[in-house]
């Protein structure tokens, strides 16, 4: 990164051309919603509890004073998912949010640790138009011509770009073929077959997708969906799906799982996996398994990172040419 005399680490990176095409992307997605009378929301950047995912690492702060218990633990977001659905058990309607996100262990070139996020939700919109619509948001938002979107299973990709089943292939079959892809084998968790599937499609199958075009995926395996439903057709799999363009990931979306009970299940088998990493284990969102409890509407939501859209849209190198003040000049 240039901090040179010719360009100090006070000034924005990102010159005054992105800032306005920022300007201009978050006017055209106000614009879209307002259209289809989705309500615009704003949720705390704080929270007394955390995701429990094990891939997702959160930002820990603590809070003194104000009648609060000393050092209460707090963690800012890594999405802002828990606090909608909050307002959805509440009759909100569909809403929508842009807003910042923050993640540990995250900082590359397409990665920073504080970073933009729009996500909405749709009450009584299942996953497959929910993709659609977000191909129809992210085609106007791109303004290039591309093919069709395509809308392609998780299964079909790992067998046309990985050449294997990642539904029926044995944990033997997946630790080959990682080791074969370079993988060094973990000291821990090495019996957890989605460890070897996320190596293998971040490799194998995602610098393949979304070649000239928005590529779905789609039907993820059911383990790998800790928030979403699993599919009534077929138990291995859920209802969510990704969306790539130029090997790069912009969006993740689920059909919502609405189950509190399912859901408190689902936390507390991914703080064991946690647990067996000896990795930090947050609180699980109490608030959020008392408004599914309540009753939580049909629904399905996205998330898309906006600062991978708007690189692509500005043909940058890295995301930190996007960004006013990326993570080295914050």
């Amino acid at each position: 990164m240039d901090d040179s005399d010719d360009n100090p680490s006070w000034r924005p990176r990102a010159g005054l051309d992105v800032l306005r095409l920022r300007a201009a992307v978050y006017q055209s997605i106000r614009e879209f919603f307002q259209q289809r009378d989705v309500l615009e929301v704003d949720t705390p950047s704080l929270s007394k509890a955390s995701v429990t995912d094990p891939n997702i690492q959160s930002f820990e702060t603590r809070f003194q004073g104000g009648g609060a218990t000393p050092q209460q633990r707090m963690y800012l977001i890594t999405s802002p998912e828990f606090h909608m659905k909050r307002l959805l058990a509440a009759g909100s309607g569909s809403i929508y949010q842009i807003c910042h996100v923050f993640r540990q262990s995250e900082l590359g070139t397409q990665h920073n640790p504080e970073f933009t996020l729009l996500e909405w939700y749709r009450v009584g919109m299942g996953y497959r138009a929910l993709m659609q619509e977000a191909a129809e948001l992210v085609s106007l938002l791109l303004k290039c011509e591309l093919a069709e979107p395509e809308y392609l299973t998780y299964q079909e990709v790992f067998q046309r770009y990985a050449e294997l089943d990642p539904l029926s292939a044995t944990l033997d079959e997946l630790q080959q073929r990682a080791r074969q892809a370079g993988l060094s084998l973990p000291t821990n968790d090495r019996d957890n077959k989605d460890l070897y599937l996320d190596f293998l499609m971040s490799i194998k199958v995602q610098p393949c997708l979304g070649r000239q075009r928005l590529t779905f995926v789609h039907e993820y395996p059911a383990s790998q969906c800790a928030l979403a439903r699993v599919a009534r057709h077929n138990n291995r799999v859920a209802e969510r799906f990704e969306l790539f363009l130029e090997g790069r990931e912009l969006a993740n979306g689920f059909h919502e799982l609405e189950d509190a009970r399912q859901q408190l299940l689902r936390f507390q088998a991914e703080q064991d996996r946690r647990a067996q990493q000896n990795l930090p284990l947050p609180e699980i969102d109490q608030r959020l398994l008392a408004a599914l409890a309540a009753g939580f509407p049909d629904c399905s939501g996205v998330a898309l990172g906006l600062d991978r859209l708007i690189q692509f849209m500005s043909v940058k190198n890295t995301l930190g040419d996007i960004l006013a003040f990326p993570f080295n000049r914050a």
